[in-house]
């Protein structure tokens, strides 16, 4: 399954984000900068174990990683 795959199953998707929000907030004691880099760590195991298992391509990893870049910084270009 493509990361293009994903994004068209909105009901999963959303479950899986609701999930994971309840999963951070449980987390506030920890400041958001180690929750950043944590998740970093995490995510990069992630998307190297997608790579091993052959469930996408390098090429699919940069455009993720640009499109999180893009996200992540829209408000400040400019």
């Amino acid at each position: 399954m493509s990361f293009a795959d994903v994004a068209r199953d909105d009901a999963a998707l959303e479950e899986c984000l609701d999930e994971l929000s309840e999963f951070v907030n449980g987390m506030e004691r920890y400041a958001p900068t180690l929750l950043a880099v944590a998740m970093r760590v995490h995510l990069a195991a992630l998307l190297q174990a997608l790579l091993e298992g052959q469930l996408c391509r390098a090429e699919d990893v940069r455009e993720f990683i640009r499109e999180l870049e893009r996200d992540a910084l829209q408000d400040q270009a400019g």
